[in-house]
């Protein structure tokens, strides 16, 4: 796209002063090119003139005087100026913009970033709930938060798999797993007594209910909590498998914890430890030596009681990732993760692998709004509006976009009032409307008889105004906006644009008519609205979000 040739011309002229004995070439690779951040400087900016004085020990505007002679205007650039301390400001000739459109209009669908992936091989784990209960407004955030970085990372080239590792052992299913019984029981009218920190939701007298029909109170003085538990987990995660459908999150692979225990993982790793003098046992518990690797204290990976902490399995599983041969595993995970992160990645280090392959994205939890006040939510009291609900509410497209509305990193509110809003003031809708508004300008030219006209014929060197120039340079740049958001692993970025460009095709539309007498400012503004259709259509298909045509 045009910036990457801007920058071919910028490396050519630095090659170029290297060659008259300018500068050295101790900059090479190291200087940028970028947008300004305000109108007036310019489309792109340079700080290659610092960044040599810098290297060479001379004045920087000395060198900016030296690289603006070495540019100079030509059939890409109308002009380049200096600013500030010794930035380059260089202004696009309009006809480049103007090009670019014929381009998004012939690539379609299409229109897009690179390969810079080159095929290498991602894997992206999220969600990874345990089955014990519906999935949480907090697992809703993360299931669109990882579907939409695995999106974004397969538009750039990468191959990806989607992975959802959860365990179905440890003291959540026992707990589950007895909670269930005491609802079996007491629908059979037997006392019992309900467990400390039990699943009070009605999800679970719904499963209980479905196991007397079907097996009477034949299970009634079962000591033996396994039917249950298996009951319990195969219901509950036909509901998450459900939702998830709904929200259109797919995967490509479960991995079930206790894998690692059948075989052998998690004995191997300590193992492992013992043998390099990073695992030790102290008050009949097993301690990981991180401070060795670093980290401010050790840790404990197996309790007194014999049981693993999380440690251990998340550092098994990770190694078995590097095992099936990734070159970059991306895990979404909530903020609570936080303290267990360092202890995973100084895991790998102890075994060996290289934890820079491995990029973890912590998520704020998410605050439910209706009427202005927050929506309280606990698991196990059920006190919670499930994602299914939310779905009901709102629907897929509102969910999908307002998780992804905010960085990973941000508190997310999620206003309920205001997703179910039919106006300019819900974000979805101001964007998803802006789609739809282009596709009824395209539809009422074609009732009006108004020929589009072949696109190598369309003057779009009328299209001069202010505010189609903005637009054109926008859709310019969605290509290296959505490389970016891929490779930081940031949808929000998709989101914002959107936004944004729905902004500025409204300010167009409002102040200038489209359809009119002049044929060839009709058929060149229809391009633009064509063009504009096609990356409103592409950026929210990225995300998962629809493009409807009619609203």
């Amino acid at each position: 796209m045009i910036k990457i040739r801007i920058k071919e011309q910028l490396d050519k002229c630095f090659a170029k002063g290297v060659e008259q004995g300018l500068w050295s070439d101790a900059a090479a690779g190291i200087y940028t090119l970028e947008s300004p951040k305000f109108s007036g400087q310019g489309d792109y900016a340079t700080n290659l003139a610092m960044i040599v004085a810098g290297k060479e020990k001379k004045k920087p505007r000395d060198i900016a005087a030296q690289l603006v002679e070495l540019i100079s205007p030509s059939d890409m650039l109308e002009k380049v100026e200096i600013a500030g301390p010794g930035f380059v400001n260089l202004f696009v000739c309009n006809s480049l913009w103007q090009d670019v459109l014929q381009e998004i209009c012939r690539r379609g669908k299409d229109f897009g970033p690179e390969a810079v992936g080159q095929g290498k091989k991602v894997l992206v784990e999220f969600v990874s709930a345990n089955p014990t209960g519906p999935l949480s407004i907090g697992h809703g955030r993360q299931a669109v938060l990882g579907d939409a970085i695995a999106r974004l990372l397969e538009a750039t080239g990468h191959q990806v798999e989607r992975e959802y590792y959860y365990n179905d052992a440890g003291r959540q299913m026992r707990v589950l797993a007895a909670s269930l019984k005491h609802r079996y029981l007491e629908d059979l009218g037997i006392p019992s007594e309900f467990p400390e920190d039990g699943y009070q939701g009605e999800y679970i007298s719904e499963i209980a209910r479905e196991l007397v029909a079907e097996k009477g109170d034949s299970l009634k003085d079962l000591e033996d909590l396994d039917i249950f538990k298996e009951r319990a987990e195969k219901a509950i995660f036909k509901d998450i498998n459900g939702t998830l459908e709904r929200m259109d999150v797919k995967f490509d692979k479960y991995y079930n914890e206790h894998t690692l225990y059948d075989d052998g993982h998690i004995d191997d790793v300590i193992k492992i430890l013992r043998q390099k003098g990073l695992a030790y046992d102290q008050e009949g518990a097993v301690w990981f030596k991180t401070t060795e690797l670093g980290l401010d204290q050790d840790r404990v990976i197996v309790k007194s009681s014999g049981e693993p902490t999380y440690r251990l399995p998340d550092i098994a599983y990770h190694r078995e990732k590097f095992r099936r041969g990734y070159d970059w595993m991306v895990n979404v995970f909530g903020s609570d993760h936080i303290a267990t992160v360092p202890d995973v990645l100084a895991g790998l280090q102890a075994l060996g692998y290289d934890d820079s392959k491995v990029t973890v994205v912590l998520h704020q939890f998410v605050t439910l709004l209706r009427d202005g006040k927050q929506v309280k939510m606990s698991t196990r009291k059920a006190t919670f509006i499930t994602i299914d609900e939310l779905l009901d509410e709102v629907g897929p497209d509102v969910v999908r976009f307002f998780f992804l509305m905010r960085k990973a990193n941000s508190q997310l509110e999620f206003d309920l009032h205001l997703a179910t809003q039919e106006s300019q003031e819900n974000p979805v809708y101001y964007v998803q409307y802006a789609h739809a508004r282009l596709c009824s300008i395209l539809r009422k030219a074609e009732e009006k008889g108004i020929e589009r006209g072949e696109l190598d014929s369309i003057k779009t060197s009328l299209l001069s105004q202010p505010e189609e120039l903005t637009l054109l340079k926008e859709m310019a740049g969605y290509p290296e906006l959505v490389q970016r958001a891929a490779l930081d692993l940031s949808p929000h970025r998709v989101i914002y644009y959107l936004q944004e460009m729905a902004g500025k095709f409204h300010g167009f539309y409002n102040k200038h008519q489209v359809l009119s007498d002049e044929v060839e400012l009709s058929q060149a503004r229809l391009c633009l609205v064509n063009g504009l259709r096609i990356v409103f259509h592409n950026g929210l298909t990225l995300l998962g979000v629809k493009a409807p045509e009619k609203m």
